[in-house]
């Protein structure tokens, strides 16, 4: 059975979630903060051998202090972050265990992974040596300049990128080593870079990613229809901070 490493981004800013203070993968849904229900989908999988959450330094304190009951009961790594999402991601690569062989970046702020869509990228991963969820485009999309529209985009092709974005680890490696601070958006675009297929597993609409307070209450909404399998309802659920800007 291959192994897997497991990277769950969490350093950014939240800047257009609306809350000043709170980040968006700090708050609660249904009981248990945002980062928490992305962990659960893969602590508890067989074939996962290293989670590791990478925060922003400046949240390093506070988390391990408000989320301690939670660190008790999880075998998780916690990593400083960076400025951008390829440096926050680097920084988890560079934990990354031995014994793993495929390394695997899920958003932190994507609580509503399913088991089965992890099952298949991971399946496929394995074969390739690349893949990613997505879901084909279904919306007529504009490009828009200022308020007006500037043009129809063909829509022919076109895919939504999700996580887990899985990679075999020494590939994913590679393409790290030669970004050379290229500003890279996913994990994705970097090994596309160095000339490696990446193989597009279709997803689910559900797994979304909590942006905004919309994002959220949907995903408050939809949380019954999506089986993560973690089988971890009793863990703590954590609290929100009390003060300060988030």
């Amino acid at each position: 059975m291959p192994k897997y490493a497991v990277i769950l981004p969490a350093a950014g800013k939240s800047s257009r979630f609306g809350d000043p203070w709170r980040k968006k993968v700090f708050v609660d849904l249904k009981g248990r903060p945002v980062w928490l229900r992305s962990v659960e989908a893969f602590i508890s999988r067989a074939d996962v051998v290293q989670t590791i959450l990478c925060i922003a330094p400046d949240d390093h304190e506070w988390f391990r202090d408000k989320f301690a009951a939670n660190l008790a009961f999880l075998n998780i790594d916690v990593v400083d972050g960076g400025n951008e999402r390829a440096d926050t991601v680097e920084a988890g690569l560079a934990r990354v265990c031995s014994e793993a062989e495929f390394v695997a970046v899920h958003d932190a702020a994507r609580p509503l992974i399913a088991r089965d869509s992890i099952d298949a990228v991971f399946a496929t991963a394995a074969k390739s040596g690349a893949a990613l969820l997505a879901t084909p485009v279904s919306s007529t999309l504009k490009r828009v300049t200022g308020q007006t529209i500037s043009e129809t985009v063909d829509r022919t092709g076109l895919w939504a990128a999700q996580t887990p974005q899985v990679f075999e680890k020494k590939l994913l490696s590679e393409a790290f080593a030669k970004r050379d601070r290229f500003p890279a958006t996913d994990e994705c675009q970097l090994v596309e870079r160095i000339g490696q297929p990446v193989h597009v597993v279709e997803g689910s609409p559900l797994n979304l990613k909590i942006t905004t307070q919309a994002d959220l209450k949907m995903a408050a909404a939809l949380l019954p229809l999506v089986s993560t399998g973690s089988g971890l309802d009793g863990l703590p659920s954590g609290g929100d901070k009390p003060g300060g800007l988030w």
